[in-house]
């Protein structure tokens, strides 16, 4: 018997595609990644389909065809180009990404949801056709470095020439290891359309965007909509379905940063983060003197005892607000000289990019995500329109940073020491504490993260909420099980990692932030010295703070800066009224939108409730620091 050809199996392949893209497909024998690209030609009916093979020639033409389409705009210096998403599409939407969900099962109610048949039905109404005219794109990457545990196959069929360009940025190419892989490939799949589009070449219809996730398929559909965090597949579109992944396998896929710290006789240690956005997440990661492995998507295994860990992206698609060259040199360094970057969402004048805090006055009219722009112009509801967006980012390939840290790629991952959770939070958690232990700090710190809304999320911005494990908009499983998946995982590990949480955001009673920018460097280095057992600690109801004498030996080591006991109180005294507040919040949370929570929670919280109270009636309402005893544990 002959090898089947995709052609014999679905006849719109052959016909549709050219020579060349038809053979770069048939050399993937897999005939589930044949009726995926089948479908979406016969759905979508591009006027032609290329099949890209990571080839060169392939990773070049994506950038050209953005541009020559105006997806993309060239910038003054070599190698930048700019993106703009129209006004109603400049960050994830929540309320259009939805699950589909089968008749007969259903997830926590905090997770946006709608019933399968029905959702298929809608969003492929609204891809039939949107196609037309344009050419559709077939890209193969990675999720994790390739050729390992934790890599991932992963196709998107997309119109956008933006899209496929950033692919090339923010992930590994894919299309060798789908062809090593043949029929065993277990894929993600995403189909992405732009639709219709206005003269600034941006969606034109908004009202019409939609974002599914198809868990019984791994499938992900986008429609009406070009903003990054909406269309790249891969991204936190992907995460949904790898949680799921995650759970049957027994592993964790976690919204988290990597980084390598720097310790006494080049020790090199590796810790993850999470922090939702806009919380001073990229800035931790990539903090001078540290080198960083990834600021997004992480994936955990358990390996021999260890935690293993690895960064499932190979790219940055960061907030650019507030990046300046003092505060983010590294960053500044690549956004300013010749390098692969794609800029969105920023003011452009004279080829020359603007961003908001980047600490140079902005030209009073260019263009923006508005179009043609100047100083004092209005939206359709009459309010004035910034010269660039809040969540304006920067594309780029994290080996463009001199920080990348060497293990970027290694199929192995590395072994992480400390995991942290931070938030913002103005009134109650203490700039840095460690937890007791595993099981405390994935419930006191990851399931009680609290946040306000930014401007990374469409809607009202400032309202306080709980972002459990910063996670929490794309856990795709019951968040109860997923809590439980963090709290089993620890136990089959032989030394979990130590967990922290940091709070960059607390003020004191005039309202003023009572953390310097570049205190976070401080924190992170007493992490790395508490994980080796080189510090000791001041044990608090909420966890162990730093002991005052390693503060002052710190902020003159890293910062130059004398550390005084004044500072000490006001960052780490325990404000026992909000801490009990907070914990009220948590455990609301939990009772009512957190189906089938883990008993766990419930005692971890009550026994920190216990200490808060005890403190209280030993101390009062604010407990200075020097009342807490000295540990070394």
């Amino acid at each position: 018997m002959g090898k089947i050809m995709p052609g014999e199996r679905f006849p719109v392949l052959k016909k549709k595609l050219s020579p060349e893209s038809y053979c770069a497909l048939a050399s993937i024998a897999n005939p589930k990644v044949w009726a995926f690209v089948a479908d979406c030609i016969q759905l979508c009916q591009p006027d032609e389909t290329w099949v890209s093979t990571d080839s060169p020639e392939d990773i070049a033409r994506s950038r050209q065809e953005a541009i020559r389409v105006k997806e993309e705009i060239p910038l003054s210096i070599p190698g930048h180009t700019v993106h703009f998403d129209g006004p109603e599409d400049q960050g994830r939407d929540r309320e259009v990404t939805r699950y589909l969900v089968p008749k007969g099962e259903k997830l926590s109610p905090a997770l946006n949801q709608i019933e399968r048949e029905k959702g298929l039905k809608e969003i492929r109404e609204l891809l039939a056709g949107s196609m037309k005219g344009r050419t559709m794109i077939v890209r193969f990457l990675t999720l994790g470095p390739k050729n390992s545990v934790f890599s991932l196959p992963c196709l998107e069929c997309t119109d956008s020439y933006y899209v496929s360009h950033s692919l090339n940025l923010l992930y590994r190419p894919g299309y060798d290891e789908f062809r090593r892989l043949g029929s065993q490939a277990r894929f993600f799949a995403t189909l992405h359309s732009a639709g219709k589009l206005n003269e600034l070449a941006v969606s034109a219809e908004p009202g019409k965007k939609r974002i599914y996730i198809d868990y019984l398929t791994d499938t992900v559909y986008s429609v009406n909509t070009q903003y990054a965090g909406n269309t790249v597949g891969l991204k936190k579109l992907a995460l949904r379905l790898t949680i799921r992944r995650a759970d049957q396998e027994g592993w964790l896929a976690e919204h988290m940063f990597l980084m390598a710290v720097h310790g006494p006789q080049g020790r090199k240690t590796y810790l993850a983060g999470a922090f939702p956005s806009a919380c001073g997440k990229t800035s931790t990661a990539m903090l001078p003197g540290e080198k960083i492995l990834g600021d997004d998507i992480a994936y955990f295994r358990p390996i021999k005892g260890q935690c293993r860990a690895v960064n499932a992206e190979a790219g940055i698609f960061g907030i650019i607000q507030n990046v300046n060259p003092v505060d983010d040199p590294l960053i500044w360094k690549v956004l300013t000289n010749p390098g692969e970057i794609i800029f969105s969402n920023v003011l452009v004048k004279d080829g020359r990019p603007y961003w908001l805090g980047m600490g140079i006055e902005p030209p009073e009219d260019g263009v923006n995500f508005s179009g043609k722009w100047f100083r004092g112009k209005k939206d359709a509801q009459g309010k004035e329109i910034p010269f660039a967006h809040k969540n304006a980012r920067y594309t780029v390939s994290l080996k463009a940073l001199d920080n990348c840290d060497e293990a970027l790629d290694q199929p192995e991952g590395v072994d992480l020491s400390g995991i942290i959770y931070g938030g913002r939070d103005s009134h109650a958690w203490f700039p840095c504490q460690q937890s007791f232990d595993w099981s405390h700090g994935i419930v006191a710190y990851g399931a009680s993260l609290e946040t306000e809304t930014t401007f990374a999320i469409i809607g009202q911005e400032g309202i306080q909420e709980i972002n459990l494990m910063s996670i929490q908009d794309f856990v795709s499983i019951p968040l109860g099980k997923y809590v439980r998946n963090n709290l089993e995982f620890g136990k089959k590990l032989v030394r979990p990692p130590l967990i922290f949480a940091v709070n960059y955001f607390l003020r004191d009673e005039d309202g003023k932030f009572v953390n310097g920018l570049r205190d976070k460097h401080i924190w992170i280095k007493w992490m790395e010295r508490r994980i080796h057992g080189e510090m000791r600690a001041r044990r608090t109801p909420t966890g162990f703070i730093p002991c005052f004498e390693d503060l002052v030996k710190l902020f003159k080591e890293i910062l130059k800066k004398d550390y005084t006991s004044d500072d000490y109180r006001k960052q780490f005294s325990l404000r026992v009224p909000e801490n009990l507040a907070k914990l009220d919040r948590v455990e609301k949370f939990h009772r009512q939108e957190v189906e089938d929570a883990p008993p766990e929670i419930f005692q971890i919280l009550q026994e920190q409730r216990k200490r808060l109270l005890e403190a209280r009636r030993l101390y009062g309402d604010r407990v200075t620091p020097d009342s807490f005893p000295v540990v070394t544990e």
